[in-house]
């Protein structure tokens, strides 16, 4: 928007009490060489050109540093770093004007503060005791601020999108059922009341663990973002949770700064945030696993995820209940049919068996008549066998003649002097010397077997 320029070309003023006329030029105010204003009535003439110079005010921009409240009243510089170096303008805003425009700021959920880029309206003003120029703050343009606040989150998400930082963490699991809960919040806020009495209502084991931070004001950042690092590298944590309560625009920006957006992308947990009122909608909301419009909708949506989870086991549970007593009914059905076809066929196995033991009852009971023979015939065996046993031979005056390699002697032929011979009889055994050898005539196969006159084996 154009500004007037700022010359000091204007009608010749009274005189002063010393009654020199005094003409003021741009850009340098000319007097006549012996003229002298004091103090005050260069003050008043400075004036005087400002407000006819700028009518009833002029707009100006730039950044609220040292905001400052005494009662009812506001004090700020408006800080300007541009190519030439700092400009700063001190303003203030007294109390008529601050309460005529605080509706206007509530209507846009603004609230004056450091760091937030304004453009205001007031008239300029030399304050003679302080010698200070100032202005005196009536107006306030809100689309400015809102427009610079958005231009300046556009550009952060721009440079996350391009840094693959913005959908990170939405890339971390989620567990099923995330019971153990790491919370960055102002513990002396309503945000964590309602949080936790969302939790405690559903009666779930929800372990939570807290980080107390600012939420708003020169250190909120750096201690959320620390809390954020904390969480992120722990153990024994599910997800981590980030919750403020509303309030305005401009104290809600916390939650659009950059180092805090970075922290969520990088946290190695699922980030879920709860920031402001349903209308309400960060950076932070914006790069976290999960956004919910309220800190209560966040518990809610811890509870309803876990409740889902219990839901899906117990669904489970009861098919597994449904699938095991179908496969029992059908295997009690199958054994019933087996048992019944083991049961037959153990009945025929069975009378098969009698049949088979009747018939071996049969034969055996003819068995003994058979036996009887066979004992007659084995004692006769046993008989022969004793008769022919050389024990009882050699007990009725035989004996057995060996020679020197144990061969039984037969045959004299086969003897022949100085011959060592063993003789065995039934009760001992001699040892002798063959001095002669006399054959009988008597061929031995003309020896009757019955001949008590045979030689034993």
């Amino acid at each position: 928007m154009s500004q007037p320029s700022f010359d000091f070309v204007t009608p010749p003023t009274p005189s002063s009490p010393t009654g020199i006329t005094v003409v003021a030029e741009s850009p340098v105010v000319a007097v006549e060489a012996e003229s002298t204003y004091s103090v005050g009535e260069l003050a008043d003439a400075i004036n005087g050109t400002l407000r006819r110079q700028f009518g009833d005010g002029v707009w100006v921009r730039g950044e609220i540093q040292g905001f400052n409240e005494r009662g009812p009243h506001a004090y700020f510089r408006l800080v300007e770093d541009g190519p030439n170096g700092k400009a700063v303008l001190n303003v203030q805003l007294f109390a008529p004007a601050r309460s005529r425009l605080r509706p206007v700021l509530e209507q846009h959920r603004l609230r004056l503060g450091d760091g937030l880029k304004v453009r205001v309206f007031g008239r300029l003003d030399l304050y003679a005791p302080s010698g200070q120029l100032g202005l005196k703050m009536t107006d306030v343009d809100p689309r400015f601020t809102l427009g610079d606040m958005a231009a300046q989150r556009d550009e952060l998400i721009r440079r996350l999108v391009a840094s693959g930082q913005y959908d990170e963490n939405r890339r971390r699991v989620l567990v099923s059922a995330p019971l153990r809960v790491g919370v960055v919040a102002s513990v002396d806020s309503a945000a964590w009341a309602d949080f936790v009495h969302e939790l405690d209502r559903s009666a779930l084991a929800f372990r939570v663990r807290v980080a107390d931070v600012r939420v708003q004001g020169p250190t909120a950042v750096a201690m959320i973002t620390r809390a954020l690092r904390m969480f992120g590298s722990a153990t024994d944590l599910d997800v981590v949770v980030l919750i403020r309560g509303g309030g305005a625009k401009t104290e809600l920006v916390t939650f659009d700064h950059e180092a805090i957006a970075t922290t969520i992308a990088a946290c190695a947990l699922p980030v879920l945030t709860g920031l402001g009122h349903e209308i309400d909608r960060s950076i932070a909301d914006d790069v976290a696993h999960s956004a919910f419009k309220t800190p209560t909708a966040c518990a809610a949506g811890l509870v309803e995820r876990v409740q889902s989870f219990l839901v899906g086991v117990e669904q489970s549970w009861v098919s597994v209940a449904r699938r095991a007593d179908l496969l029992l009914t059908r295997a009690d059905h199958e054994l019933a049919t087996s048992g019944g076809s083991i049961g037959h066929r153990a009945l025929t196995a069975l009378d098969r068996c009698n049949a088979r033991l009747t018939g071996a009852v049969s034969t055996i009971a003819r068995v003994p008549s058979r036996l009887d023979a066979e004992q007659r015939h084995l004692a006769g065996l046993h008989k022969q066998v004793r008769l022919a046993d050389p024990v009882l031979t050699m007990a009725r005056g035989w004996s057995i003649t060996r020679d020197e390699s144990g061969r039984t002697v037969r045959d004299v032929t086969h003897l022949a002097p100085g011959n060592l011979l063993v003789t065995t009889f039934a009760n001992g055994a001699a040892t002798s010397t063959v001095t002669g050898v006399t054959p009988d005539p008597v061929q031995p196969d003309q020896i009757q077997p019955n001949s008590s006159q045979g030689a034993l084996p």
